[in-house]
């Protein structure tokens, strides 16, 4: 691959493998580096198995010649792992329910057979419950714009993936949002098909009779690519789409469209005042390019998405996976624990009537169809940070769902598309996108124009979290240190239970403290895990030369200068904050250990860090 923006769109590598420039093989070689380069192990679930990537892109190789029947020769994507992949584990983000599929789940079945390859499976809210991304027993993937913010969720791993271009398209999963959600906080577009389009065949369930396939790709184009290759009847799909009930409407002008967006008064309830305002400059954009704009009533819509979480539906997540957590309490986290089993408080007469009820809203709705050919509302109402989903795991979980509850429950369909940039909020600029909803079957119009604002008005964006068209005052960071001159703030590396994700991490992102770069020590220490410390922690300890030192896998914070005393006087011993060399050969102030915590220590050096230590156990 010849840039790392040709490497992250399906477009750029089909026309390099068309043109012979590139090889399956190469492809598959570059995503596999680019893979273990990555920082965030917590992306995947699973080892990635390289060689049998390589051996899947090899024969391709020798398939050369059909490349032309092959739409998605060579392309490589992830699987969120709700979806099964024969012979590999499928875990659902529990990994007590975790069992080797024997079939791949006929989405998967149409990749392959488009010519696609797959990597790895991706992490996820824990049964597909959440739209946060925390509720994992797998580690929280990244945001890569924030890491004190969420990234979305439930197919977060997914997300994260294609930001990073790690791959150029991965698979999620949406029954309430949890595709859309994701993509907007990690800047791709995230399609969600009409119910039924697709097959879920071979999807751990969440709401069976409301779940879709969702793709996550870098622009709508490829998009558009992954739907043509994965749409089709599947008759041993029980809640497949009837074939007289699967037209598509054909795509049309901007000029021929109208766009129904919230009130005012709806905007001011629901959405923060930073993407408000990112939300009023995309509908202006939209409104360039030619479609007309009209104000509806979201009220009946947002009672629909009420009944998503505040209603009977609950009750299919206990259906498909009750009977587990029953059998397995302590090994489901607490928090989907509790919103699954809460549904045996629902009776057969609450789903009746609320199902009524849901028919009702929907007659309500149905009016705005006669105004308007697409909803355009904000992606999401804001993003929360880690420390917010633990204060409050459900009440954030719900909000970040306002404007994408509904959709299924209405038939609908939907494609998260990126949108810019806050101007303001928070640690910094943020991505703020808007997602358009249509009737069923409206998907390729909806892509369409998902598209045509793309190529208008992104031209000089960022895809996902990649450097091309980053915003100029929002850098990306260095994976190496950087001299500082700003007296303001003091770089501080840290090891373990302070990293990214990791149990004390809050400690430093509640005194403002942002992360700087994620690199290594010099090749003079070895890492200890400490015994009896909670939660776990490790000891960092220089050795001499020829002692069998290593390169250690660390973080380097910038602490503000106020805030750094406080936050030293609180490491408690056997640990303290010394001098660490990293591998660039600067000392910085960090966390190492006193000599005395080594008395029935682990020696964990040859894991190379405490994330990857931890995910061994």
């Amino acid at each position: 691959m010849t840039t790392p923006q040709a490497a992250s769109t399906i477009a750029a590598l089909r026309q390099a493998l068309t043109e012979g420039s590139l090889h399956p093989g190469d492809v598959a070689r570059e995503v596999l580096a680019a893979i273990a380069a990555h920082d965030d192990p917590a992306v995947w679930i699973g080892a990635i198995d390289g060689a049998a990537v390589e051996r899947a892109a090899g024969l391709l190789d020798s398939r050369g010649l059909e490349i032309d029947r092959l739409p998605l020769y060579g392309i490589p994507f992830a699987v969120k792992d709700n979806i099964d992949i024969a012979g590999q584990v499928t875990t659902a983000g529990c990994p007590a329910f975790a069992s080797v599929a024997a079939a791949s789940a006929q989405v998967v079945e149409r990749l392959l057979e488009a010519g696609a390859v797959v990597v790895g499976k991706t992490n996820l809210d824990q049964f597909a419950t959440g739209l946060v991304g925390t509720r994992t027993p797998y580690g929280v993937p990244r945001n890569p714009f924030d890491p004190s913010l969420v990234p979305g969720g439930s197919s977060s791993g997914s997300a994260v993936a294609v930001a990073a271009g790690l791959v150029p398209f991965a698979l999620g999963t949406d029954t309430a949002g949890s595709g859309r959600i994701p993509a907007a906080i990690m800047n791709v577009v995230g399609f969600k098909p009409t119910p039924g389009l697709v097959s879920t065949r071979g999807v751990v369930p969440a709401c069976r009779s409301l779940d879709c396939i969702s793709v996550f790709a870098l622009t709508a184009d490829d998009a558009v690519a992954v739907f043509e290759a994965i749409a089709g009847l599947d008759l041993s799909d029980p809640y497949a789409r009837p074939q007289g009930a699967r037209h598509l409407i054909e795509p049309r002008e901007p000029t021929d469209l109208v766009l129904g967006v919230p009130d005012a008064a709806t905007l001011a309830a629901h959405v923060d005042a930073a993407y408000r305002e990112a939300f009023a400059r995309q509908v202006d954009e939209l409104r360039e390019l030619g479609a007309r704009v009209n104000v509806v009533d979201m009220a009946p819509f947002l009672a629909v998405g009420d009944l998503m979480y505040d209603g009977p539906w609950v009750a299919e997540r206990l259906a498909a996976v009750g009977d587990f957590i029953e059998g397995h309490p302590d090994d489901v986290l607490a928090v989907t624990r509790a919103i699954i089993l809460g549904a045996r408080r629902f009776s057969a007469d609450d789903a009746f009537r609320a199902e009524y009820h849901r028919r009702e809203l929907a007659i309500a709705t149905a009016g705005v169809w006669d105004e308007v050919d697409v909803l355009c509302v904000p992606s999401v109402p804001g993003v929360p940070s880690l420390d917010d989903v633990v204060a409050d795991p459900v009440g954030v979980n719900a909000r970040l769902g306002r404007f994408s509850t509904f959709v299924n429950l209405l038939d609908l369909c939907a494609v998260a598309t990126p949108g810019g940039f806050t101007s303001h909020g928070g640690a910094g600029r943020l991505p703020a996108g808007f997602t358009l909803i249509g009737p069923a079957c409206t998907d390729r119009l909806l892509l369409a124009l998902a598209g045509q604002y793309q190529e208008t008005h992104g031209s000089d964006r960022a895809l996902g979290a990649l450097q091309r068209g980053r915003p100029r005052d929002r850098p990306r960071r260095s994976s190496t240190v950087e001299h500082r001159s700003d007296a303001t703030t003091i770089p501080l590396v840290v090891v373990g239970a302070h990293l990214t994700g990791q149990p004390l991490n809050h400690q430093l992102t509640g005194i403002g403290a942002s992360l700087a770069a994620t690199t290594t020590t010099a090749p003079v220490y070895r890492l200890y895990a400490i015994a009896e410390t909670t939660p776990p922690k490790p000891g960092l300890v220089r050795v001499g030369d020829g002692d069998g030192g290593a390169s250690i896998e660390v973080e380097v914070w910038d602490v503000p200068a106020a805030r750094l005393g406080s936050f030293v006087a609180a490491v408690a011993p056997p640990l303290a904050i010394g001098a660490v060399c990293l591998s660039d050969g600067r000392w910085v102030s960090g966390f190492v250990c006193e000599p005395t915590a080594l008395d029935g220590a682990t020696d964990i050096t040859t894991f190379g860090g405490w994330r990857a230590w931890i995910a061994s156990r």
